[in-house]
């Protein structure tokens, strides 16, 4: 079972690369940010006990160095369990580099086959909480969509939260939104954390509306499976050749609308996410004298678990201090 097996293991390559780009928060070099995070992912990753494959990575082999989808990572030997593996080593790169809120390190893992492969592009996206999970349709007006989370949520769509990416393409969705009455929290990046508030209750989140990319759709599907949320997604090719490639992994239909369970049906999934900036869901690294506190989030469907974990890195040092 690779969750009993693996779960904290992938806890920490998610703190591991947290650490690596926190140490860059602030400094405006986005690229180095996520260079760092991939590099201290890929090798935490290494030295786990799994044939994994990465089928959500930082895009295609000629354009990533490391971390690319297609990759094979883990320790490999033939008694090890076959894994597929989506990774964001950091989702908000310019968040980090900018030290703004909501900057994460995350990855998801699934047995062979439980995660959807699917080429680095677009995904139109709609994520709803539990109470709306099966209430709303891509194909359907935003009024009625808004319409249907507000009736399960027993509240009108005035008292509703949408959280949209702020975007040139998002325009005609601001306006339908507003004038549905409902109202709006613009972001800069990190559509991915942002689905995941939309699914617990309390952040006063109750739905991620618009087109964001398709490696964070998987890697939130996962976490609604997890968290019980619901959603749905659609391929958006926008490039030359993207369509081919969704054929060469075995999309036949590049207009499907897919659920979060048709984008992660695995039996076995682990999500794992830590803050690197501080954000509604976790705080962001903190670095003392004496070592490096880390907030994560570790999910396991199977299992039906939800941590919140709070880690202190402890250097080695006699005279260590614990600071709270």
């Amino acid at each position: 079972m690779i969750e009993d097996e693996l779960s904290r293991e992938f806890l920490r390559v998610a703190e591991s690369a947290a650490i690596e780009s926190a140490r860059t928060m602030g400094q405006g070099e986005r690229h180095h940010s996520d260079h760092v995070a991939v590099e201290a992912m890929r090798k935490e990753m290494d030295t786990l006990p799994m044939r994994g494959e990465v089928v959500i990575g930082e895009g295609e082999r000629d354009e990533a160095p490391m971390l690319f989808i297609g990759e094979h990572v883990g320790r490999g030997r033939q008694e090890d369990p076959e894994v597929d593996i989506a990774v964001d080593p950091l989702e908000g790169t310019n968040l980090c580099a900018t030290g703004s809120p909501g900057a994460i390190a995350v990855l998801a893992a699934a047995n062979r086959g439980g995660l959807l492969k699917a080429p680095d592009c677009y995904m139109e996206k709609i994520v709803v909480g539990p109470a709306a999970r099966g209430a709303v349709h891509l194909d359907a007006t935003v009024q009625e969509n808004l319409d249907a989370i507000a009736k399960r949520l027993n509240r009108s769509v005035k008292d509703l939260v949408i959280i949209v990416l702020d975007r040139p393409r998002h325009e005609q969705l601001i306006e339908d939104i507003r004038r549905a009455g409902a109202r709006i929290r613009l972001i800069s990046d990190g559509d991915l954390s942002a689905g995941i508030s939309a699914a617990v209750r309390g952040t006063n989140v109750h739905a991620l509306m618009g087109t964001g990319g398709a490696p964070e759709g998987v890697l939130t599907a996962a976490a609604l499976r997890c968290l019980n949320g619901g959603m749905q997604g659609r391929l958006v090719p926008t490039k030359d050749g993207t369509e081919e490639r969704m054929r060469s992994m075995g999309i036949s239909d590049p207009k499907r609308i897919y659920t979060e369970r048709d984008l992660a049906p695995g039996k076995e999934i682990i999500f794992a996410a830590s803050g690197v900036t501080d954000g509604p869901l976790m705080r962001g690294v903190r670095f003392f004298g004496h070592g490096i506190r880390v907030s994560s989030m570790l999910m396991t469907m199977r299992s039906r678990k939800i941590r919140f974990i709070d880690t202190v890195h402890v250097d080695d040092k006699p005279d260590a201090v614990i600071e709270f």
